[in-house]
């Protein structure tokens, strides 16, 4: 390992103590990435679920469970690093995107429920 002898840090930088990952925790990590990723796309192609929402439900449940394994397994996001401010900040942002969301998909059902006209298109002349 390269340091340097005045500040006893490492030349490549990072010298936090944090522990990186192994070999085996990148390879087990992308593995259920590369799972993660396959099942929603399945679910869709192969419409093993009857309903459009069991579906949808599916796929966010599945999505949440990736960003849970991209969070541990390649950020190296615990309760511990940082003394909890990372997560701290993690809570923080994920309050925010489901305020978006939800705030988004609401404004987006009542438009389309209050602005589109209800007229049957066989009357058309």
């Amino acid at each position: 390992m390269n340091t340097d002898a005045k500040t006893g840090y490492d030349a490549h930088g990072d010298d936090s103590g944090q522990a990186h990952g192994s070999l085996r925790s990148y390879l087990i990590g992308f593995g259920l990435s590369v799972v993660l990723t396959a099942l929603p796309f399945w679910l869709v192609m192969s419409g093993t679920l009857d309903s459009k929402q069991a579906t949808a439900l599916a796929i966010m449940a599945l999505a949440v469970v990736q960003i849970v394994v991209h969070m541990i397994f390649f950020l190296h996001m615990n309760v511990r690093s940082e003394n909890g401010w990372s997560m701290m900040a993690l809570i923080f942002t994920l309050v925010l995107v489901v305020i978006t969301l939800t705030g988004s998909l609401w404004v987006m059902y009542h438009l389309n429920a209050n602005m589109m006209p209800g007229h049957d298109m066989s009357q058309m002349p």
